[in-house]
């Protein structure tokens, strides 16, 4: 026979059970509640890193677009301070893609006038160059201007 002392046993394990399995049931709601709300802001966090890359990609043109003005605008105001020729396009320029490389016109702008010709020559140095102290004529004949 069942004695009492073991149905009280019993129904005591039954309640802790019970009591057990609600407090499961509840933790897994709360769960399902914080996985429903962290589906939510992973999806609003997809669509804002969408926009983010979507405005990136848009800031690097509009970047790309005023450096090539720039150039163009360096290009006209270097035209102009230079007479308005430009003879040969640096060689940097010859190296860009054909997106980036600004055009540049081939024709001159203005006319050269005759009695100043062009050379694609080495500058002339400011300073005349210093002579050796074995050139025993050179010092002789040159003059030392103090001021």
């Amino acid at each position: 026979m069942v004695s009492l002392e073991q149905v009280k046993l019993l129904e005591s394990k039954v309640t802790r059970m019970i009591d057990f399995v609600a407090k499961v049931t509840e933790e897994n709601t709360k769960l399902k509640e914080k996985l429903d709300s962290y589906e939510k802001r992973t999806g609003e966090l997809e669509i804002l890193f969408q926009r983010f890359k979507d405005d990136q990609g848009r800031i690097e043109d509009g970047i790309l677009s005023a450096l090539d003005l720039l150039n163009k605008f360096e290009d006209a105001v270097g035209g102009k301070l230079s007479g308005g020729v430009k003879l040969q396009e640096p060689v940097a320029l010859e190296k860009q893609t054909a997106l980036e490389k600004p055009t540049i016109p081939t024709k001159p702008t203005t006319e050269i006038p005759e009695e100043e010709p062009i050379r694609d020559e080495e500058p002339i140095p400011d300073k005349e160059p210093i002579p050796d102290e074995d050139d025993d004529q050179a010092v002789s004949g040159a003059e030392l201007d103090i001021f």
